[in-house]
């Protein structure tokens, strides 16, 4: 299925809102130190809970400054809109950062998480057409391999294959699409919800001819329903039940202003205790 043999990675989505760029630079500075091996935020120009306009930061370059800032984790959005940008121009975005991120020689450290897009008001109040679900998804069908095409031929090219992480878990569309281009699968639920979009992916890749362990299996975690952000032990635990079923990709989510690290290390605790 999923590839066992893959060591569990940690990462936090440090959202760009409710909060200074001061704030979120520092919080980043403190994730890559306490040991978090991706950082990511997300490709919103509004914030998504708390305060409708309260503060936020656009995406891709809070990313382009992330890679100077830090040294050694990967960083990316969860995950990019493919509509906000022709998709020429997202792979020239991504190659750059990509070098921008790469130190002494080593390999860039991006991660192009992308989807499909769904938040309305984004669309609506930048001009972009919102169109249908499935109208959506069929433009992120359709411009992937331009991405993966214009990376063949930009000078420089891209420091390593970056990596393409898919997130959502429609059955019909998305998995599919998955299957023919990801290398991480990004979806949230239960255990037995992502268990079963595990076997749906599986299946699309016998379809499609690829090796479903060619695709590293990414979840979110969050505490149980009732249970307050302050109950990490819950994160461990739920991270736990994900991983007995194949994720091997564990994504916290921080929000500003207070950027809360508990559960952050708490994962990362859990993450150590299984290699001892």
């Amino acid at each position: 299925m999923s590839g066992t043999a893959r060591p569990v990675r940690i990462g936090a989505q440090l959202q760009p809102q409710h909060a200074s760029y001061a704030e979120i630079r520092r919080t980043c500075a403190r994730l890559e130190e306490a040991g978090v091996d991706v950082i990511f935020n997300w490709d919103h120009f509004f914030p998504l809970y708390g305060e409708p306009d309260g503060a936020h930061f656009e995406c891709w370059t809070m990313l382009a400054a992330w890679a100077e800032a830090t040294e050694r984790v990967e960083i990316g959005a969860l995950v990019t809109c493919n509509s906000y940008r022709n998709p020429q121009l997202l792979a020239d975005m991504a190659r750059t950062v990509d070098h921008v991120s790469a130190r002494d020689g080593a390999e860039g450290r991006l991660i192009l998480g992308i989807g499909s897009g769904w938040f309305e008001r984004d669309y609506t109040e930048y001009g972009y057409e919102f169109g249908t679900a499935g109208g959506r998804l069929d433009a992120l069908a359709r411009d992937l391999p331009l991405i993966e095409e214009r990376w063949s031929k930009l000078n420089p090219a891209p420091t390593r294959k970056i990596p393409v992480l898919i997130g959502g878990g429609g059955e019909r569309k998305t998995l599919r699409i998955v299957a023919e281009h990801a290398d991480i699968w990004h979806g949230f639920g239960d255990p037995e919800t992502v268990a079963h979009k595990h076997s749906v992916l599986d299946e699309w890749c016998a379809k499609v001819g690829r090796d479903p362990a060619e695709i590293e299996r990414s979840a979110g975690v969050s505490p149980k329903p009732g249970r307050l952000p302050e109950d990490v032990d819950d994160y461990a635990a739920g991270a736990q039940a994900l991983h007995d079923v194949g994720t091997r990709l564990f994504t916290v989510g921080l929000n500003g202003p207070d950027h809360d690290l508990g559960p952050v290390r708490d994962l990362i605790a859990w993450r150590d205790s299984l290699t001892g």
